[in-house]
C-alpha cells in the first residue's frame, strides 16, 4: 500500500477497508518498532525524559494491550471489569523481563488481533467493552471502532518512544527509516 513509512506485509489476507486499517496499524507497529532498534534491555528501562515512561514499558503496554483486545472480541464478556491490578506494571520493564520476550509477544498478539478482525463477519460488529474508572458505563465498539481505538494508541505511543529514544541516544525515527536513501539527505535529522 502505498503511503506508509515502512514496507509493510500483512499476516492476513483482506481488502478494501480492512486492508487499509490494518496496513496502516501494520506501519504504525513498525515504527513503534524502529524505536527499539540496538537498544539494550536497561537502555529500554532507562528514564530519559522528565515522563516516567521507557521504551521497554511503552513496548510492554502495547504488547498487552493487543493481547487484551484479543480476549475482548473472543470472550465478548458483558460483564467485564478492567483489571487494574493487572495493569500495575504495564508500563514497566520489570528486571526479569527482556525486550526480545516483549517484542516476540507484540508480534504474536499483533498477529492475533489482525486474523480476528480480519476473520469477523462484518466490522460494524458490536463488541461489550470492559468498564473502567474512566469508562464506567457498558460501552458496545463496533470492531472497526476498537481497530481505530489501537491505531491511535499505538501512534500516541509511537511518538512519546520517539521522544524517549531522541533524549536517549539522539535517534529519530525518520531518520532512522530514511537512513541511506538519497531523498533523504540532510532532509530527516
Amino acid at each position: 500500500m502505498a503511503g506508509t513509512y515502512t514496507p509493510v506485509e500483512l499476516t492476513v489476507t483482506v481488502d478494501g477497508e480492512r486492508e487499509d486499517i490494518l496496513t496502516l496499524l501494520a506501519d504504525q507497529r513498525a515504527l513503534f518498532r524502529v524505536t527499539l532498534r540496538g537498544l539494550t534491555d536497561d537502555q529500554a528501562r532507562t528514564k530519559s525524559t522528565v515522563s516516567a515512561l521507557t521504551l521497554g514499558g511503552l513496548l510492554k503496554h502495547l504488547a498487552m494491550g493487543e493481547r487484551a483486545a484479543v480476549g475482548v472480541i473472543t470472550e465478548r464478556d458483558e460483564n467485564a471489569e478492567f483489571d487494574m491490578e493487572a495493569a500495575a506494571f504495564a508500563y514497566e520493564l520489570l528486571p526479569d523481563e527482556t525486550v526480545e520476550y516483549w517484542l516476540a509477544e507484540y508480534e504474536a498478539a499483533a498477529e492475533a488481533y489482525d486474523r480476528l478482525v480480519a476473520e469477523a463477519d462484518s466490522l460494524d460488529e458490536l463488541i461489550p467493552q470492559p468498564t473502567a474508572p474512566w469508562q464506567p458505563e457498558r460501552e458496545w465498539w463496533s470492531i472497526r471502532r476498537m481497530v481505530l481505538h489501537n491505531l491511535r494508541e499505538t501512534a500516541h505511543h509511537s511518538g512519546h518512544a520517539d521522544i524517549i529514544r531522541e533524549a536517549l541516544d539522539g535517534q529519530s525515527t525518520m531518520a532512522a527509516i530514511s537512513e541511506g536513501a538519497d531523498w533523504a539527505e540532510g532532509w530527516a535529522e
